[in-house]
């Protein structure tokens, strides 16, 4: 086993805690707009969360995303995507990820499962994600996934203009909370 080889296991052995890396980490979203002529893209620039590996391999994690911290490039779109026809902000300042199972088989890929919360309302979650980078200290995962807004009760689409899911994608790097810096 070559050095970095060691490294990456070492970093996906538990029993270990991990915080998120707000400042290595990105939460994105890109969306048809204008009848599929347009794609809006978006990102949350407020991200926390958490993980833990157990001594079995096995592990679970939350990632939180401030909704109010969208940002598009237009300011108008922006607040409209904050209100109650779309992410509710004030009521809901959170999309909340809950990952209750994950573990990978090869090091290089994480089946996952859990929950995730949109606008207030909760539906099942699975994906797979990337490990990216595994070192003794951190680990930094990628996912991509579809989302259909209207699955959270975001229905507003003036002449039919959003069409499909959204596209989001995240890179999440974690840092042993004893390395957090």
């Amino acid at each position: 086993m070559t050095n970095a080889q060691g490294n990456e296991a070492a970093a996906l052995t538990g029993p270990a805690s991990f915080e998120l890396d707000p400042s290595a980490s990105t939460a994105t979203f890109s969306h048809k707009t204008i009848w599929g002529l347009v794609t809006v893209r978006g990102v949350f620039s407020d991200l926390n969360g958490t993980a833990e590996i157990q001594a079995d391999g096995s592990a679970h994690g939350r990632l939180e995303i401030g909704t109010a911290s969208l940002d598009t490039k237009n300011k108008k779109r922006d607040e409209h995507l904050r209100s109650a026809d779309f992410f509710h902000a004030a009521a809901h300042p959170k999309i909340i990820v809950d990952i209750t199972q994950a573990a990978t088989s090869d090091g290089s890929n994480v089946q996952a499962s859990g929950t995730v919360t949109v606008a207030g309302q909760s539906k099942p979650l699975t994906l797979t994600a990337r490990v990216s980078e595994a070192t003794g200290q951190a680990v930094t995962l990628t996912a991509d996934a579809q989302i259909d807004r209207a699955d959270f009760g975001m229905t507003w689409n003036q002449l039919g203009m959003l069409k499909g899911p959204a596209h989001v994608h995240v890179a999440a790097r974690f840092v042993k909370s004893d390395a957090a810096v």
